[in-house]
């Protein structure tokens, strides 16, 4: 999503060549112990940036807790939201200021940067996305070069080593805790992936 966004802005013509991992996206709350707990009508938070936003609002939609307009999509915004169809009223918000909001809502969407650093742990999320859904190849973080650079050695290499070396998967397991999804998603595959999203990033433009 960010690599699309980027290039449609930009003008830049980047291209992916090999993914690395994926990190799910949760719901935490620090009222509720489960999704099925939070009261009709209450207000969840979820980041206000396009990417985490429709994301959030897709996650929340797995849930059960909103119904989105022709079931969704990476450009979902409140706006898609059936209101009436809903169980919660959604608000959005900077996203750091996402965990700072859980004293007030019922939960939060709240991006994998921020859990630790709000006291929290990764394992207490009620909710999260399916990293091996075949919709979160759009969310995957990826290695990227310049058009007509794919082929660089110097590149390759650098993928093989975090695609097959234990030791650095190890300390990206450690440093995301344990969360990270590792992918070996192709570049034909990702480029596909790419191409999808930023036809599709125009054609919301």
């Amino acid at each position: 999503m960010y690599l699309a966004r980027y290039n449609v802005s930009s003008g830049e013509e980047l291209a992916p060549i090999g993914s690395t991992a994926i990190y799910p996206l949760g719901l935490y709350s620090t009222q509720y112990g489960s999704v099925e707990e939070i009261p009709e009508g209450s207000t969840v938070a979820v980041p206000n940036d396009e990417s985490n936003l429709a994301r959030g609002l897709l996650v929340l939609q797995s849930a059960g807790l909103v119904v989105l307009d022709d079931g969704g999509s990476a450009f979902s915004t409140i706006d898609d939201i059936d209101e009436d169809a809903s169980k919660v009223t959604v608000t959005t918000l900077e996203a750091s200021l996402t965990p700072t909001s859980l004293p007030d809502v019922a939960a939060a969407i709240i991006n994998n940067d921020f859990v630790q650093d709000a006291g929290l742990n990764f394992e207490d999320a009620i909710a999260q996305d399916d990293p091996t859904d075949p919709a979160a190849v759009a969310y995957v973080n990826v290695f990227a070069a310049r058009a007509g650079e794919e082929g660089n050695e110097t590149y390759q290499k650098l993928i093989s080593i975090y695609q097959e070396n234990q030791e650095v998967q190890d300390a990206v397991q450690e440093t995301s805790g344990g969360t990270a999804e590792f992918l070996q998603v192709t570049p034909d595959e990702l480029q596909t992936t790419l191409d999808t999203v930023e036809e599709d990033t125009r054609a919301q433009g």
